[in-house]
């Protein structure tokens, strides 16, 4: 054992910089950034593009269309749910209306100036005829249509991204916006009740126990945005109104925390609603299935209309039997549902593969059963098989018979192997670079841990605080970025090292943050930040919205598999995954789903061989993809040299 490195001399390191390009130097040291922001990069951009094509569009039903969509980024249903009940009202009428006579085709522009428009000519010469009230449609800035209805007061343009468009309601649309917005409001009123008498049914300690439930939701789950009318609960950005990274648990300003003490008849309607979705969506898959409310009023109809297209889905999975569908939309009846939607879950997921779709620009998901693999996905896994043959001490045909060959005989993965220390490492590399070919990617990776013999001992010893102390240094992450995605970072080779190191860090954090949700809930595991570990892939469209990391690397396409690992006869879920991700072009499909969740099946079991050799005695640690490894993978040359700067100027994009 050599000295253990000085407080001063560990302190001094940690103040270099990591980037591959700037190796050697003091972190922030450089005179100017190396990455402009760019004003119409991510969220914000997108929303002026969607505004601006909404603008131009003369028909105002495609208007609507392109606000909904965004563009063609979001399914319109997401969308619609997230309308407020008289603006759902107001949109079913005008539909209605349209259906019969065109009137939205009579809507213009208007600028957020409040200039004149042709399309305000247009809506004087309708007011002038037979309409009786002149709306508006607007796009927030929180992405979402924004209406004026009857007797709304006009769109704030603070609010907005643009200017409006003008929405004239002739009698006829009148008529049928009252008799829609006392539907909804009748029905409200009885869902309400509703939730008010299910949750008095729950006594005191049962309501606490929905809370506490909600509130483990809010921390151990990624960012969610839902609304009750015009109330937001949120813990992303904005005013942040349930506990997460801004509130800590126990905040006063926390919806969820400031019901607990207090009695039902105190709390609002929206309150009421929140805590019975919340609980019917997390009995029906876990505090994932919240994700799939993202962007959308948080409402048992809703939930009701989730519930449905879940049931639907599963019943259409061969050789298993359907669950029947909810005898109603009352809470009981729904809580019946979900739980039996649920329990056929895991059945489910033994017939088929489950995975789930992420709309990046709202944010939103949903889970989805796919078929069954089809040429393209054989096609995928073949050409990794083929390349792992070729460079792993390995002879099977498909990734099942490497993998069984493997199993055979795993004990070269502890030694060394071509130009890694271990055979892990190699199998690792050799595996996330067959697949940045096969898939077409701009870049593929893969993480994991890299001293497992120190998780073995921490296991046997029970020594939870100590895993739950380990930093992210303590994890790796192989990023392979293809030639040709240099493209996408002004043609510089040390831009897109730069680039695999910081999603080879942000990727170990992510090994870092899941982790400790495999271990006991003992106190240092439960005031320990994590994320519950995923189990199901996803498929994510347009991605460079919101997350800092993937607007300024170009994340806008990606396919993640996480795998379980078994180390000592423990289940860590989410231990590893393959992800692979496009700076453009077209999207991953359900068939590259399914054959990256092959792939990342063969590393997991490669990684639960090595833990099993370490677990009987085997010395095995991850030495390599580190930002010198990075630096010298990427750009083909040795370590940066003391300020080297990462090539030219260039927008975060």
């Amino acid at each position: 054992m050599g000295r253990q490195e000085s407080r001063r001399a560990a302190n001094a390191r940690k103040r270099m910089s990591r980037r591959p390009s700037r190796l050697g130097t003091p972190a922030g040291s450089t005179a100017k950034p190396d990455r402009v922001a760019d004003p119409d990069a991510g969220f914000p951009g997108l929303l002026r593009q969607v505004w601006r094509r909404a603008e131009r569009t003369e028909d105002l039903r495609a208007a609507l269309d392109v606000l909904l969509t965004l563009d063609g980024h979001v399914p319109a249903d997401v969308q619609l749910r997230a309308l407020n009940s008289a603006q759902e009202a107001a949109l079913t009428a005008l539909r209605g209306a349209d259906d019969a006579d065109g009137s939205l085709d009579a809507g213009g522009a208007d600028s957020a100036g409040g200039a004149d428009t042709p399309g305000d000519r247009v809506a004087d010469a309708a007011v002038a005829a037979d309409v009786v009230f002149v709306g508006e449609v607007g796009l927030a800035a929180n992405g979402r249509v924004a209406l004026r209805v009857p007797g709304g007061r006009p769109l704030d343009p603070r609010d907005l991204v643009g200017g409006v468009r003008r929405v004239p309601y002739d009698r006829a649309a009148l008529d049928a916006y009252r008799r829609e917005l006392g539907r909804v409001r009748e029905r409200n009123a009885a869902r309400a009740a509703d939730c008010r008498a299910w949750l008095a049914g729950q006594g005191t300690e049962g309501r606490r126990a929905l809370l506490d439930q909600a509130l483990e939701a809010a921390v151990r789950t990624a960012p969610f945005v839902l609304y009750q009318e015009d109330t937001q609960y949120t813990n992303f950005r904005e005013r942040n109104t349930l506990t997460g990274k801004t509130l800590w648990p126990g905040h006063p300003d926390c919806a969820l925390g400031a019901l607990r003490d207090l009695p039902l008849d105190l709390w609002t309607d929206q309150d009421t609603q929140l805590v019975v979705c919340l609980t019917l969506l997390i009995r029906s898959a876990g505090f994932g299935r919240v994700e799939e409310a993202n962007g959308t009023q948080l409402t048992v109809d809703h939930v009701a209309y989730t519930l449905e297209r879940v049931r639907r889905a599963y019943a259409a999975v061969p050789g298993v039997a359907p669950v029947p569908a909810a005898a109603s939309h009352r809470v009981a009846d729904l809580d019946r549902l979900a739980v039996a939607l649920r329990e056929r879950r895991r059945e489910v997921s033994g017939h088929a593969q489950l995975y789930r779709e992420i709309h990046g620009a709202l944010m939103h998901k949903v889970e989805r059963v796919a078929a069954a693999p089809g040429p393209a996905a054989r096609a995928r896994e073949d050409a990794v098989a083929a390349h792992l043959r070729a460079r792993l001490p390995l002879s099977g045909r498909t990734l099942a018979d490497l993998g069984r060959e493997l199993a055979a005989a795993p004990g070269w993965l502890a030694a060394p192997h071509g130009a890694f220390g271990t055979g892990l490492e190699s199998l690792v590399h050799e595996t996330v670079a067959a697949s940045a070919d096969a898939f077409a990617a701009d870049f593929a990776m893969s993480r994991g841990m890299r001293s497992l013999p120190d998780l073995v001992r921490a296991l046997r010893g029970e020594n939870w605080a100590a895993i739950c102390d380990w930093d992210i240094t303590h994890f790796f992450c192989c990023v392979v970025p293809r030639p040709e995605a240099a493209a996408h970072f002004g043609g510089s080779r040390a831009a897109l090292a730069d680039a695999a190191w910081a999603m080879s860090s942000r990727m170990s954090y992510n090994s870092w943050h899941f982790v400790a949700g495999n271990l006991p809930r003992e106190p240092e595991v439960v005031a320990r930040d994590h994320f519950v570990p995923p189990v199901v892939p996803d498929v994510a469209y347009f991605s460079d919205q919101h997350h800092h990391g993937h607007v300024n690397n170009n994340v806008r396409f990606s396919v993640r598999s996480p795998q379980p690992v078994e180390v000592d006869g423990r289940r860590f879920d989410g231990f590893m995954d393959l992800r692979l991700l496009r700076c453009a072009g077209e999207p991953f499909g359900e068939q590259d789903v399914l054959a990256a969740h092959r792939v990342s099946g063969f590393v997991a079991r490669a990684t639960s061989l090595a833990a099993a050799l370490v677990a009987a005695g085997t010395g095995l640690e991850v030495t390599a993809f580190d930002a010198d490894w990075h630096w010298t993978a990427v750009t083909g040359t040795g370590p940066a040299a003391p300020g080297a700067l990462a090539g030219p100027d260039r927008r975060a994009s």
